[in-house]
C-alpha cells in the first residue's frame, strides 16, 4: 500500500469540499472525518506491517502520517473555534479572536526549542522524535479529541502536528480579524482579489519549473508536496496545470535535455544580461 499517495489523494479531496463553498462548520466537519479515516487507513497497515527500518519509521512519522494529522488538528480547532463563536457584536467577536491568537502564541513559546528545531531542517533528534521506541523517556503531547494512539505515536509526532497546523490557524485568525474589522452595518467591504499573471508556458514548462522548486528547497521548511506547491502557485498564475505526475514522468524519459525550459530560462537570462552590457 503506497500511504504517501493516499496521503496526496486526501489533499486533492480536500481541496475538492473546499471548492464546494460549503459553510465553515460542514466543510471542517467533512474534513476531519476524512483525515481521521486515513489515520484509521495508516494505523492499520502498519500495524500489520511495521517498518523495514528506523528511517522508514521516521520517514512516516514525521512526513506522511502528518499530512492527514494536520488537517485534523487544522480543521477540529476551527470547528470547536466556529462553534463558539459569538454570532453578534463586534468587538466581543474581535475579543474572542484576539483571545485565540493569544493561546497559539503562547504553544510557540512553550514550544520555542522545538519550533527552532523544526523551522531549521535538522535532524539530529529526529530518532528520538520519532520512532517509538522513545515513549519511555518522552511525554506524548496530548490535547482534547487529537487522534492519538500508544502504538501509533512518537514522542513528537503529534506536536509537529500541531506546530504545523497552528501555523496555518494562525493565518485563519489573521484573516477572520480582518473580515470582521471590514465588515461594516452588517455588510463585508468588497476586497478586490489580486490579479493573476497570465502564464504564457506549456503545461510541461510548469511541471519542470515546479519540481526544480521543490527539488531546491521550495517548501520544504513546512512539508508541502508537490500539489500543494502547485496549488500556491496557482494563486499567483492564471493557470490549471494537468497531470503532474505523469508529465514528470514524460520529463524524465525524454531523450535529449530532460531541463528544456529551465535551459531556456537560463539562456533568455544570459542573453539579457549581455544586451545590458552593450
Amino acid at each position: 500500500m503506497d500511504l504517501e499517495s493516499l496521503g496526496e489523494n486526501l489533499l486533492v479531496e480536500l481541496d475538492g469540499i473546499r471548492l464546494e463553498n460549503l459553510p465553515i462548520l460542514e466543510l471542517s466537519y467533512r474534513s476531519i472525518e476524512l483525515s481521521r479515516n486515513l489515520l484509521t487507513v495508516f494505523k492499520r497497515n502498519i500495524l500489520a506491517n511495521d517498518f523495514k527500518s528506523v528511517d522508514d519509521e521516521i520517514d512516516f512519522f514525521k512526513k506522511i502520517k502528518q499530512v492527514p494529522l494536520i488537517k485534523l488538528i487544522y480543521f477540529s480547532e476551527i470547528h470547536s473555534f466556529e462553534i463558539q463563536f459569538p454570532k453578534a457584536d463586534r468587538a466581543a467577536q474581535l475579543k474572542f479572536v484576539k483571545k485565540k491568537i493569544g493561546k497559539l502564541n503562547r504553544f510557540f513559546l512553550y514550544n520555542l526549542d522545538f519550533g527552532q528545531y523544526v523551522k531549521s531542517g535538522a535532524t539530529h533528534f529526529d530518532k528520538t522524535y520519532y520512532t517509538r521506541d522513545h515513549l519511555d523517556k518522552y511525554h506524548i503531547t496530548t490535547s482534547k479529541f487529537y487522534f492519538q494512539d500508544p502504538d501509533f505515536c512518537t514522542p513528537r509526532d503529534m506536536l509537529l502536528g500541531k506546530f504545523k497546523a497552528y501555523t496555518s490557524l494562525i493565518n485563519y485568525m489573521d484573516q477572520k480579524k480582518h473580515s470582521i474589522k471590514n465588515r461594516l452595518n452588517g455588510f463585508s467591504v468588497n476586497i478586490k482579489p489580486t490579479e493573476k499573471i497570465i502564464w504564457p508556458f506549456t503545461n510541461t514548462d510548469w511541471v519542470e519549473l515546479l519540481y526544480a522548486l521543490c527539488a531546491k528547497g521550495l517548501g520544504k521548511q513546512d512539508n508541502k508536496s508537490i500539489m500543494q506547491l502547485s496549488r500556491k502557485l496557482q494563486q499567483i498564475f492564471d493557470f490549471e496545470p494537468k497531470d503532474i505526475y505523469k508529465t514528470f514522468q514524460d520529463i524524465k524519459n525524454r531523450k535529449n535535455s530532460r531541463t528544456l525550459f529551465l535551459d531556456q530560462l537560463i539562456a533568455s537570462l544570459l542573453s539579457e544580461m549581455d544586451k545590458s552590457e552593450e
